[in-house]
């Protein structure tokens, strides 16, 4: 059975060539989109209704996902169905960029900023604690999501970006991307410390992109038994990297429950992001 999707995480942007892991230059990111046209057209095939749309990233260039701020903002402004987020950056080399891209956080369409460690940075540099107050603060003000990408290990592991849950939760909803990346994340986060979370006030999501087989099944299990977290789960594709087909089959078959399932797929986007 196919449910209509909104989707909580995809990129818009093409990457340039980069020597990944000290091999030849490459482009992976070979289904990524460079024009709003191209990226509504895909949604069009798949039958997105909605979707939250960020700068692709992950060459060590600052400028390269910044500049791609303004294309995201074009593709919210071109459609409804489409809110966008801006890149921000922890490191502060960053801080000019910063405030040009927060510049931007007030603008119709924008629902997000995003924020990641994987080009540099960590939770407890010191270097980082400005920048990071000030991409927290200015979510909360503006009521925005700070979308945060996990992964195990190194700085962006949810040992360390749960850092930020404690330091911001409160104030700032954090959407936590790919539920903790990987069996260590899946582990940590479904094996009680979501939940824990969102017992003690904090304002937790996360989605499911990414997630190994057994995580989106035994995610649901979790919030039908304790009886909380239906509504802070998002299906998401994180296309180019991840692929809508592949993410909606899994996150389909992971529970049997109508209620669930809606709100997965459609409801608590529209709580969130609008």
């Amino acid at each position: 059975m196919r449910f209509t999707a909104h989707d909580a995480h995809r990129h818009i942007g093409r990457l340039p060539a980069y020597p990944f892991y000290s091999g030849p230059p490459i482009q992976p990111d070979v289904t990524a989109r460079e024009s709003v046209a191209e990226l509504v057209a895909d949604l069009d095939a798949e039958g997105t209704e909605r979707a939250l749309v960020l700068p692709n990233y992950g060459v060590p260039d600052p400028d390269v996902s910044f500049r791609l701020n303004h294309l995201a903002l074009d593709a919210a402004h071109a459609d409804d169905r489409i809110r966008c987020g801006l890149w921000v950056s922890p490191q502060a080399s960053d801080a000019e960029r910063n405030t040009a891209a927060l510049a931007l956080a007030a603008e119709d369409g924008v629902a997000a900023l995003k924020t990641s460690f994987l080009l540099g940075g960590a939770v407890d540099d010191p270097d980082c604690r400005v920048e990071l107050d000030r991409i927290f603060t200015t979510a909360a003000e503006l009521g925005l999501v700070v979308h945060v990408h996990t992964s195990p290990g190194a700085a962006s592991d949810v040992d360390r970006i749960g850092e930020l849950v404690e330091r911001h939760g409160d104030a700032t909803k954090i959407h936590l991307v790919h539920l903790g990346g990987g069996m260590s994340g899946h582990m940590k986060l479904i094996g009680g410390r979501f939940f824990d979370w969102i017992e003690a006030g904090k304002q937790v999501y996360t989605d499911t992109s990414w997630a190994i087989g057994f995580a989106p099944v035994w995610l649901c299990q979790e919030i039908q038994r304790r009886g909380v977290g239906a509504d802070r789960v998002l299906f998401a594709t994180d296309t180019p990297w991840g692929d809508h087909a592949g993410e909606h089959a899994r996150l389909a078959a992971a529970t049997d429950d109508p209620e669930l399932t809606a709100a997965l797929f459609r409801g608590n986007f529209e709580a969130l992001y609008g």
